[in-house]
């Protein structure tokens, strides 16, 4: 992405808000807003919970460095809230330079470039836990949308009507999208999850978070809690709202439906 595409995502920030309850950002011609209160909960809980987290991280990047060598931390640029880009860390579950020869691609089922270690960290989740450090800094929330690569945002902003809606809050570790749906594939996938996304921009509250987390923790502790905190979402665009601005349903349910072919997403430029 040239650097004229990558400062059409960027807004500036607004000093009239410095002084207010709320951060504002000018984005796309649209106001966004982020308590300060979340972002100070958010900062403190990551503290804490990067307490128990730490040796976990440690032992998971030696297990790394001896299966599959440098680097044991993967970084890699993400854009977060108000367009800004950052660098998101994880585990390293794949092979080394696993874009060298296809460029920026999503992952896939039984992709070939995930290690055996990888595919155990993807399927427990603890991939993620250095994440934890982007919200101790403030690039990412607990609870948000789940932040995009810059090359497919400017992809998917330009195919999605309200996509670039998602930037208004914080991207997060977990949310209702992320609880409900697997990782995108195609342009059906990621319109589903903007709807969800969307509702958690439009509920987003302390209520709403708590409720977010406590069911993350039951998923990674495999209890079925989803529908107890009231969290379940079909995914079918229909039942849900749709994405495209027009209020026409484009997928239903998770899969699509008999007859119709998934939209692919078109292939980001190389940079």
């Amino acid at each position: 992405m040239s650097s004229l595409e990558m400062e059409s995502l960027r807004g500036d920030f607004s000093p009239a808000a410095a002084d207010s309850s709320e951060i504002t950002y000018p984005v796309f011609g649209v106001r966004t807003r982020c308590p300060l209160g979340k972002c100070i909960a958010d900062r403190a809980l990551a503290a804490i919970l990067l307490i128990p987290a730490l040796p976990v991280i440690g032992l998971l990047a030696l297990l790394v460095l001896v299966t599959s060598g440098r680097p044991v931390i993967f970084r890699q640029p993400r854009v977060g809230k108000n367009g800004r880009t950052f660098t998101l860390y994880k585990i390293r579950t794949m092979v080394r330079n696993a874009e060298a020869k296809t460029g920026p691609v999503w992952a896939k089922a039984k992709d070939g470039r995930v290690t055996r270690l990888g595919k155990v960290l993807r399927k427990l989740h603890f991939d993620e836990l250095p994440q934890l450090f982007n919200v101790l800094k403030g690039d990412m929330s607990l609870v948000g949308p789940r932040p995009e690569r810059p090359e497919f945002v400017h992809v998917l902003s330009s195919s999605i009507p309200e996509y670039l809606k998602r930037l208004e809050v914080p991207p997060g570790i977990t949310g209702i999208a992320q609880l409900n749906l697997p990782p995108d594939s195609d342009l059906d996938s990621v319109r589903r999850k903007l709807v969800l996304d969307l509702e958690y921009a439009q509920r987003m509250g302390p209520l709403m978070d708590s409720r977010l987390l406590l069911c993350t923790f039951a998923r990674l502790l495999k209890l079925p809690a989803i529908r107890f905190f009231g969290l379940y979402r079909n995914g079918d665009l229909e039942s849900n709202g749709s994405a495209d601005g027009n209020g026409a349903a484009d997928g239903n349910g998770s899969h699509p439906s008999r007859g119709h072919q998934p939209e692919a997403v078109p292939r980001p430029k190389p940079r």
